[in-house]
């Protein structure tokens, strides 16, 4: 089934134009992801699309029995009502069925319940509360009654996030699924859930994602906004990436073909022909379009990131004895980690585990309970946090970096001025003069980045880095810090990121367990599985042995010997207890000799070793017999 149609669509903020004349079509199964570099336009044509904003020019056409939902980065959600009736919202239509059904029993209606009764099974209202409680739980939403506007801005995320589901999980009509970074603040175990679901729901999906583990996962298929242009490719990120490099040689070619033709035509061109014949004047005009693409550029604007370090004593970071806890939650305990030069550690774990408090420890930010934090004299930390960028109001670009330094030493001996390496960030000159308020988050994101490396750290704590940037960023940031030659510590959820940069992990478990985990977050995941594996197979062995127990027990059949002897135990036992009991009566009789005493006293001895033999082998008899 058909469901969108885009021709010739254009769009422009003031001179910049985003994307120009492109055109393509969503049928129903698609699963495509939409990549570019930051403010190239990815968010506005999703807008579009949903009817958010409207093109300068062409036609979207979208089938009238498709519905289009589309999860935002920033999240529009009623800051004056709790999250659950953020969630579960008046309009949704299992929340209609099962209020109907409600009334429709309240009134005892016969009709009406019937009625009731056949919508609750067309919206699936039947399943709707399990299906709440699983997306609520993956996505750690709890206390449902608390107030929005006291959220903090990753659980905001989560909670749209959650709507978004349940709202398309029993949607009937067929939806067009848009999605703007849906990763972001999600811890890894969530995404992975993700995946699941969304492959599990079979949706038609556009979205726009730096999580290239996510992308692999989800798509199918991937677009790309580039100079103005739409570039499709089908297959997975690695597909992209040989596809893209190839068209951009086949175009380069193309470039450098025009310009030999264009220095011919020019000199014909300078001859200035007088007749103006009709060969001539199409000649004429063809030369104006060799001119155009002769004129082209494929711009490379890879932010090349060749720091001056500074140099690394023999002590990095020593922690001894650490304790750490929020009243009764424990973050450390008894931690103790020594950091080495050129450490590359990642650190992953749920969310609220302490993550972020290890890292502040570290930086001596906070201050441990109990246990000494020792930092090396020539650590020099860059600090990449989930905060982002202190903004002031009426700073510009060049004047915010222009405060840190004014120019930036070079690996080489060199040094580069304040807007020379704004450059290198992708911030064109016009860009350098516009203020910090009025940046994407992407853009404020390499602009806290270069902040960072342009007071020269040896320690670099990247905290979330992944987020809001674009994947061609994220690329040559990947490329740099392979490379890096100082310390640094990463905590992300991008999977990819990881696997790329770090050589072991520290797992933060919660209740203040730390796992130091000797490889990449790939090699963790398929060790946990093997753990798992292992500790599946051990309960499904005691379940089995338990249950040949209760067979055999069960199989076992009382032969004639045993139930004859079953037979005297219950003749014998009732004897013996006479025998004691008249023993004991006799003791109490007054003149008898102290050999009888002796005597009597030895037989109540035996009479009670004897029961309790025969008591026991009674008891094991009676058990085979039941």
């Amino acid at each position: 089934m058909h469901y969108v149609s885009v021709e010739k669509l254009t769009k422009s903020y003031g001179i910049t134009p985003l994307f120009s004349n492109i055109t393509f079509h969503i049928s129903q199964g698609d699963k495509i992801a939409l990549i570019a570099r930051n403010g190239t336009g990815k968010s506005t044509l999703l807008k579009i699309l949903s009817g958010q904003e409207t093109a300068d020019e062409g036609k979207v056409w979208i089938n009238k029995e498709v519905t289009v939902a589309l999860f935002e980065q920033d999240p529009n959600l009623e800051d004056e009502k709790s999250i659950i009736d953020n969630i579960l919202h008046a309009n949704h239509p299992a929340v209609k069925a099962i209020r109907s059904y409600e009334l429709a029993e309240e009134l005892n209606d016969t009709d009406a319940i019937q009625d009731a009764i056949v919508l609750m099974e067309e919206m699936q209202a039947w399943d709707f509360e399990a299906k709440v409680k699983q997306i609520l739980g993956k996505l750690n939403i709890h206390h449902l009654q608390q107030i929005v506007s006291t959220l903090s801005g990753g659980q905001r995320k989560r909670v749209a996030l959650a709507r978004t589901l349940i709202d398309i999980g029993f949607e009937q009509n067929h939806t067009l699924l848009i999605m703007d970074e849906p990763t972001n603040h999600l811890d890894v175990e969530m995404i992975e859930w993700l995946e699941n679901y969304l492959l599990s729901e079979n949706v038609t999906l556009l979205m726009v994602t730096h999580d290239r583990y996510f992308l692999d996962a989800v798509c199918n298929e991937i677009w790309e906004l580039e100079r103005e242009d739409l570039y499709v490719y089908k297959g997975d990120y690695d597909n992209y990436l040989e596809k893209k490099a190839a068209r951009i040689e086949n175009e380069q070619a193309n470039i450098d073909k025009a310009k030999s033709e264009f220095r011919k035509e020019l000199e014909w061109m300078r001859k200035q022909p007088k007749a103006r014949t009709t060969k001539s004047k199409s000649r004429q005009d063809n030369f104006y379009d060799i001119k155009d693409k002769a004129s082209k550029k494929m711009e490379d604007n890879q932010v090349q990131l060749q720091i001056k370090m500074s140099r690394i004593g023999g002590k990095v970071i020593e922690l001894k004895k650490v304790y750490k806890s929020y009243g009764e939650k424990e973050i450390l305990k008894g931690f103790d980690y020594t950091f080495n030069k050129g450490e590359r550690l990642g650190i992953i774990g749920k969310n609220g585990v302490g993550k972020s408090t290890f890292l502040n420890i570290i930086q001596e930010l906070e201050t441990p309970d109990s246990g000494k934090v020792n930092i090396g004299d020539t650590i020099v930390f860059g600090n990449f946090s989930q905060q982002g960028l202190a903004i002031k109001d009426n700073v510009r670009v060049i004047e915010y970096v222009k405060d840190i330094a004014e120019n930036f030493p070079l690996a080489n001996g060199g040094s580069l001025s304040a807007a020379q390496f704004l450059e290198l960030f992708l911030f064109t000159p016009e860009k350098q003069y516009t203020y910090l308020q009025s940046l994407s988050g992407g853009e404020k994101k390499r602009l806290q980045l270069l902040a960072i490396l342009f007071k020269n750290p040896n320690f670099l704590i990247l905290d979330e880095p992944t987020n809001d940037l674009d994947l061609p960023t994220l690329a040559v940031l990947e490329n740099f810090l392979q490379d890096y030659p100082g310390c640094v510590v990463i905590v992300s959820h991008d999977r990819y990121f990881m696997d790329r940069l770090v050589d072991h992990l520290l797992v933060f478990e919660g209740n203040a367990s730390v796992r130091d985990y000797p490889g990449n977050y790939s090699q963790y995941r398929i060790w946990q599985d093997e753990e798992a594996a292992k500790t599946k197979q051990v309960a499904a062995a005691k379940v089995q042995e338990a249950k040949v127990f209760e067979q055999q027990k069960s199989n076992k059949k009382i032969s004639f010997k045993d139930k004859h002897e079953f037979e005297q135990l219950e003749k014998e036992m009732p004897k013996l207890e006479a025998e004691k009991k008249e023993i004991e009566y006799k003791l109490t009789m007054e003149n008898l000799s102290f050999d009888e005493i002796n005597k009597m006293s030895l037989r109540i001895g035996e009479i009670a070793q004897i029961l309790e033999e025969k008591e026991l082998r009674w008891l094991e008899l009676s058990e085979i017999l039941a």
